[in-house]
């Protein structure tokens, strides 16, 4: 599960854990959970609202990462605490080898 956080976001721990809550009660079972959090760096408060990347969301490191904890843990699926454009989700199936939900 990946949810992606403003920095001024200060109770994206419980959003994540409500989240986790929602998936176990459909039957899902999240076994990673990684925040990506977009700070006051490199623009500040201006591009607070805008993604790190138009593709995919997540900084290229980010995406590194999901894909990494995906392959060792052989899930199934990325689950997002976002919302995803159609080309997000395309990109995103490419580079994790599963589709991001």
């Amino acid at each position: 599960m990946v949810g992606y956080f403003s920095a001024k976001q200060k109770d994206f721990e419980a959003l994540m854990a409500s989240a986790a809550t929602e998936l176990a009660a459909h039957g899902a079972r999240v076994v990673v959970q990684i925040v990506q959090r977009r700070g006051v760096s490199d623009g500040g408060v201006q591009k607070m609202g805008l993604p790190y990347s138009s593709r995919t969301l997540l900084s290229y490191g980010k995406v590194r990462e999901v894909a990494q904890a995906c392959d060792q843990v052989k899930a199934d699926a990325v689950i997002f605490v976002a919302t995803l454009t159609e080309r997000q989700q395309r990109t995103l199936t490419d580079m994790f080898g599963r589709a991001p939900l």
